[in-house]
């Protein structure tokens, strides 16, 4: 070991009574200067130290150690582990070294997690109030939570009222209480039943104003409760009550072209608000979102519901408005196209990304895109900005362009707009607030929650994941806070003709389309129709299509952040961007259509984005798993179908999954065969007895079904190729399995 005056430059560090002092790193000096580069105003060395000893080379070495300290250790009491930082803090010279201690929750049992609440503050876990309030529905429920606090209530700790320890104890209940019922009073009114609140309000605290206040809130609540109970018919939910469907014969489509696109916009904005505002951020969670489909939860996440609702709403008005008029001219179909282009322009402008997308994702379903004259006719303007509207959605790089925006954006009060034509949208006497496109924070919580385990091996809940949810959740109220300011005025014509847009089935969509353009001619358009890809966690029972679902962060560094990053460098996979539609059965024809951000499809009932790709990093691929698209050899084949192909999956089995996604027999899957189209007009035939996962190559995710035919001739101009099937590889799903534990 190096004399202490060459480890420490020659001078006593302060605060340091040890000689054994840690090198944490040197520089190196020229031997004509006596400071640190790029350390003006310091001592010379020369002062102090003995040259003979301090320059045995001409070179100076100045050695030192950090002054902070900071250890980062695991402690586990009964039932709890916690995170514990010491740090050591060094002052001024000779004076002691001062130590903190703070100590978070990392996992424990649900018993121990509810008590915290009440000794989290004293023991300088400050955020975990707010952490556990907005992510406990994840592991238990407000009946459980309510019945442990009661408990711990009724035998509080202190000798008497009067003690230090009572009075604190007493305080951390007010304090959480007050925070919950504050947060979120939904969850004492949809109690079943008033019992647990009246257990709990005589046990809080006598001598406390604030105590006072809970009592007086809670047995309001218990008595709403009990009058519910006793009328259980005036206990209806508004979105319950059906409306009545739209008149089509009443629906004037070109009426859109009478209103500017600004004030299309702001009605467009102000629904988008109001709905964001009333979002409730815990109903994101992935663990809640990716069970509502299950029998008996149909009511839970009413709020992200209707957030997609009005996405698909206003889908099916860019769809309806150009379509429904079979007898336009194409020019006069452009005129359509243009106004919503430009609305789609404004929509940016108010930092409305909701809206922007639904009709960007509209405008390029595939009844819309496939209309050839019509997009030749739309002015080049227009088009060039629908382009660069289109791009902010890319899913380049897990969607980074949107998160970079929401990241400037978020919280400013106008939009970072740097083309002058758009300022003209831009009102400067009023704060905008900005409405995101939910399905990217869905997306990210749904990979958390398929990502990390719930639970430790030794069956503690793991709380550090809800850390990590917390922080989405966390950014989610950051916008709705921006938004809560916002006035706009409604403008009731508009209003009245959004209402009276009649719903279009997919099937709808695509008549009325040939109607317009007859099949026959391929597309010129440059954009190619969008498909949203859609990965499913549970693989074991997502053997169907993964389009049409109806259901970003910030750049900040975060945990959250932090693990996104690994799984999309690995994994190199774009994240679900879709939302899931509501598929509570219709009652009648004029139910919202299934409407999926970029093609009009069926949704399936699960919605996640995991998995790793295989080589070719292929967008929505894993290891032994792969997604690819799907279409009929028709006279317009722009209709496609995702289908995810497993390692196991054999020819037969994903024509059937093809020709049902497509309202064909999947019976008849024999008549057909599964070709794979190749850049440069060539085809790999898919042999029919294959395994398509290992048969199929890295290059493309484009498939057709084509009937076979007598000879198994191949079609003129066409270039097959021919291959091996390969053998399975046992090792890819083990190195996936290192790969996970790696990571998490």
């Amino acid at each position: 070991m190096l004399p202490r005056n060459m480890r420490t430059g020659g001078c006593d560090l302060p605060g340091v009574e040890s000689n054994d002092v840690p090198l944490i790193g040197y520089r190196s000096l020229s031997p004509d200067r006596g400071t640190i580069s790029g350390s003006s105003g310091r001592r010379p060395l020369s002062d102090d130290v003995n040259t003979s000893q301090a320059e045995p080379s001409p070179m100076k070495t100045t050695w030192y150690c950090p002054l902070d300290l900071s250890t980062v250790v695991e402690e586990e009491e009964d039932g709890i582990i916690y995170t514990v930082v010491v740090k050591q803090q060094h002052g001024a010279i000779n004076s002691p070294v001062s130590v903190s201690r703070s100590q978070c929750v990392k996992a424990g049992t649900e018993e121990k997690l509810v008590l915290h609440l009440l000794h989290s503050f004293s023991m300088g876990d400050s955020s975990f109030v707010s952490i556990f309030l907005s992510t406990y529905r994840s592991f238990t429920s407000t009946e459980r939570v309510l019945d442990i606090l009661s408990d711990r209530l009724e035998n509080p700790p202190g000798e008497n009222e009067r003690s230090q320890m009572r009075q604190s104890f007493n305080k951390a209940v007010c304090t959480v209480f007050s925070t919950w019922l504050t947060e979120y009073p939904e969850d004492f009114q949809s109690l079943r039943e008033p019992s647990r609140l009246l257990r709990l309000s005589p046990l809080l605290p006598q001598d406390s104003s604030s105590a006072a206040d809970l009592r007086a809130r809670f047995l309001r609540i218990a008595e709403e409760l009990s009058e519910k109970a006793l009328l259980p018919d005036a206990r209806k939910d508004k979105d319950s009550l059906s409306s009545p469907s739209p008149d089509p014969a009443k629906f004037e489509a070109t009426s859109i072209l009478g209103f500017p696109a600004e004030v299309i916009a702001e009605q467009l904005t102000k629904i988008e608000t109001e709905l964001f505002v009333r979002l409730v951020p815990y109903h994101c969670l992935g663990s809640l979102w990716s069970q509502r489909d299950k029998k008996g939860r149909e009511g839970v996440c009413w709020s992200v519901r209707a957030t997609v609702r009005q996405f698909n709403k206003l889908a099916n008005a860019v769809l309806a408005s150009c379509l429904w008029p079979t007898k336009l001219r194409s020019q006069q179909r452009a005129r359509l196209l243009e106004k919503w282009i430009s609305a789609a322009e404004a929509c940016r402008a108010k930092k409305n990304f909701s809206s922007l997308y639904a009709i960007v994702s509209a405008l390029k379903s595939n009844p819309i895109h496939r209309l050839r004259r019509t997009w030749q006719d739309t002015d080049r303007e227009a088009l060039k900005k629908y382009e660069e509207l289109s791009e902010i959605f890319s899913d380049k790089d897990n969607y980074s362009q949107t998160r970079e925006l929401l990241k400037e954006e978020g919280t400013s009060k106008f939009a970072n707009l740097d083309n002058r034509l758009n300022n003209r949208h831009v009102n400067k006497s009023t704060a905008q607030g900005t409405v995101p496109y939910l399905g990217i924070f869905l997306t990210d919580l749904t990979m958390l929650d398929t990502a990390v385990k719930d639970r430790l091996d030794n069956g503690y809940i793991n709380f550090d994941k809800r850390r990590r949810e917390f922080e989405v959740l966390a950014q989610i109220r950051l916008l709705q806070s921006s938004c809560k300011n916002c006035v706009f005025t409604a403008d009731e014509a508009f209003v009245q003709w959004y209402n009276s847009v009649p719903t279009l089935t997919e099937e709808q969509s695509y008549r009325l389309s040939n109607e317009i353009e007859a099949p026959g001619e391929p597309s010129p358009r440059g954009l190619t129709p969008a498909v949203v890809i859609t990965q499913c966690p549970d693989l074991s029972t997502s053997r169907t299509s993964l389009t049409g679902d109806s259901d970003s962060l910030f750049d900040f560094q975060s945990p959250v952040n932090n693990l996104l990053s690994k799984l999309t460098k690995h994994m190199r996979s774009p994240s679900v961007s879709c939302l899931d539609v509501d598929t509570s059965p219709s009652t009648n024809e004029s139910t919202p259509a299934t409407l999926t951000p970029t093609t009009p499809t069926k949704s399936h009932r699960r919605s996640a984005s995991c998995g790793n790709n295989p080589p070719g990093n292929t967008p929505g691929s894993g290891p032994d798993m792969r997604i690819i698209r799907i279409r009929m050899e028709l006279h317009d084949g722009n209709l496609y179908r995702s289908i995810l192909v497993t390692s196991n999956d054999k020819t037969p089995t994903v024509i059937s999954s093809a020709l049902e996604k497509h309202n064909q027999d999947p019976t008849q899957a024999s008549r057909y065969e599964l070709i794979q189209l190749l850049p440069e007009g060539k085809e790999l035939v898919i042999p029919a007895t294959g395994n398509v996962f290992y048969a199929m190559t890295s290059s493309s995710v484009d498939f057709l079904l084509r009937l076979r035919k007598k000879g198994g001739s191949c079609p003129f101009g066409s270039q097959p190729i021919n291959t091996e099937t390969s053998a399975t590889f046992p090792r890819i799903k083990a190195k996936g399995r290192r790969l996970v534990r790696t990571l998490f």
